[in-house]
C-alpha cells in the first residue's frame, strides 16, 4: 500500500529531525538549564496547547485549547499572579496491527504560566471546559477595575493665513 501526502516535504521532515535532535542533545547537555519553560515543558515533553488572554472590566479570561485531555487530567494554581495550568493528554493505542506514515498529533505532559495583572484577586477564580477548551475566568479585586482615560489634544489648528506680497 502506499500513501502519499501533498504537503510533505523530505527536506522539511529531515531538518525538523535534525532540530529535534539538537533539542535533545542541547537538553542533555545543559540539564535543561538554559532552555526556556515551553521548550522544557512543551517541546521536549510532548506538547504546548495554545491559549487566548483576555481581559475586560470585571476579570481576565484565559482560554486553553487542550483537545482529547480530560478536565480531570487539568491542574489550574494561582500563584500570586501567576496562572499555572498543567496537564496531560493520554495516548491511546487505537490501531494496535496498523503501521503509521503520519503521526502530527501531540501527547504528553504541558505546562502554561501566564502573567496576570496585579489587579486580579486570586481567591476568586473558576474554570469550565467545554468541548476541549479550558476556559479559566479570574476576577478583578473591587476598585481595581481598569479605568478608560480620555487623551485630550493641546493642539490647536488654525486656517493658514493669506499673506500678501507687495509687487
Amino acid at each position: 500500500m502506499s500513501l502519499s501526502f501533498w504537503n510533505r516535504t523530505p527536506i522539511l521532515d529531515e531538518f525538523a529531525r535534525t532540530r529535534d535532535e539538537m533539542d535533545r542533545m542541547l537538553g542533555r547537555f545543559m540539564g535543561g538549564a538554559m532552555m526556556s519553560p515551553e521548550l522544557r515543558f512543551g517541546r521536549s515533553e510532548g506538547w504546548l496547547p495554545p491559549v487566548d488572554v483576555s481581559e475586560n472590566d470585571e476579570e481576565v479570561m484565559v482560554r486553553l485549547e487542550a483537545p482529547g485531555v480530560s478536565a480531570r487530567d487539568i491542574e489550574i494554581t494561582v500563584a500570586g499572579t501567576t496562572l499555572n495550568i498543567t496537564g496531560k493528554k493520554e495516548e491511546r493505542e487505537e490501531c494496535e496491527q496498523e503501521d503509521f506514515y503520519r503521526c502530527e498529533r501531540r501527547f504528553g505532559a504541558f505546562r502554561r504560566a501566564i502573567d496576570l495583572p496585579e489587579s486580579v484577586d486570586p481567591d476568586r477564580v473558576a474554570a469550565e471546559s467545554e468541548n476541549g477548551v479550558i476556559t479559566v475566568r479570574i476576577a478583578k479585586k473591587p476598585g481595581q477595575r481598569t479605568r478608560r482615560v480620555e487623551v485630550k489634544s493641546t493642539e490647536t489648528r488654525t486656517a493658514p493665513r493669506r499673506i500678501s506680497v507687495p509687487s
